[in-house]
């Protein structure tokens, strides 16, 4: 992985100095938190120029709706809402990401403009994907993915989540690189809330280190999941609607950008730019103090502490010569 701050840099797209900020916008009407709202091309497009306004660093653009018990929109209309959006928001210079598991759709997204293909399998639910990527150049995200969550199947069993999602992540890039699509440019996802319950998501969350080893940039898509809800609610109470969990996706996002995550994917853009540009911020802080300052302090904290015991030691130095001159 090339470092760029410590978390890598993607090829293919801009350099960022701290944790990316990816904006969503969904063409959907049945997405779980805001489905509905930006469904005609126009209004899409407004809103992803918001995002960017509001601090986004690029905008991902999907169709096709990815929460539990979703139905599958066919390819033509995925088509429809998605290619149109790309190349409006393209031609305004803003960089885009396709939010797809259709490589027709990824194509088409790419000749429109799009920079960066996300498909949550992770190339696995059509096997035209990763040719196409590879032949394109684009860089890819790999999420890991166990399969459609149609009907309830989240097949969420975890012996060990942390180790099983990184061994099977691990595989799966494996799987990307010999299909063609180059090491510097695949970014992996641990697939937060896909087949994974509320203490699956919070544990990858603690061990983003694990992902990190990888060797690859990791994005982080935590952005109002139920984890978030069931965090907010407590043991007794009612989860909060997805649109009130954006304060805790902010401190999610904060907490990733301070592992060193490649980039946070989200619906509200602005406080989650304010929280990283702040993560980044104690980065640099910490990287600017001294190398030999106290746990406690800086080093101009510690000079009182210094100067307090040596004052000490004198005193005693003065009272052991008196007691040698009594003896």
């Amino acid at each position: 992985m090339s470092n760029q701050s410590g978390r890598g840099r993607v090829a293919g797209l801009p350099v960022w100095d701290r944790c990316a900020v990816m904006g969503v916008v969904n063409v959907t009407p049945d997405s779980f938190s805001d489905g509905g709202r930006w469904f005609d091309t126009t209004t899409a497009v407004k809103h992803g120029l918001d995002l960017v306004a509001q601090g986004a660093d690029l905008v991902d653009v999907g169709g096709e709706s990815t929460r539990p018990g979703a139905t599958r929109v066919d390819e033509a209309e995925e088509l429809r809402r998605v290619v149109p959006v790309v190349r409006q928001l393209a031609a305004e210079g803003v960089t885009i990401s396709v939010d797809t598991m259709r490589a027709r759709v990824a194509e088409q997204a790419l000749a429109a403009g799009a920079a960066l293909v996300n498909d949550v399998s992770g190339g696995l639910a059509d096997p035209d994907m990763i040719p196409v990527v590879a032949a394109t150049g684009a860089p890819f995200v790999v999420m890991h993915w166990r399969g459609f969550l149609e009907g309830g199947n989240v097949r969420g069993v975890y012996a060990d989540v942390v180790t099983e999602v990184a061994d099977e992540l691990h595989a799966r890039v494996e799987a990307v690189l010999a299909g063609g699509v180059a090491p510097d440019r695949v970014v992996v996802d641990p697939g937060l809330g896909f087949s994974k319950d509320a203490e699956h998501d919070l544990a990858l969350l603690a061990r983003l280190d694990r992902l990190l080893g990888l060797g690859h940039p990791v994005l982080v898509a935590a952005s109002r999941k139920r984890f978030l809800g069931r965090v907010l609610a407590g043991p007794e109470g009612a989860p909060p609607p997805a649109r009130e969990r954006d304060a805790a996706t902010a401190a999610v996002s904060a907490l990733a950008a301070h592992a060193g995550a490649w980039a946070v994917r989200v619906h509200e853009v602005r406080a989650t730019a304010d929280a990283v540009r702040v993560a980044r911020a104690v980065e640099q802080a910490r990287a600017a103090a001294p190398a030999d300052a106290t746990p406690g302090g800086t080093e101009a904290s510690a000079a009182p502490a210094r100067a307090n015991h040596a004052d000490r030691s004198d005193r005693a130095d003065r009272a052991d010569r008196s007691a040698e001159g009594a003896r």
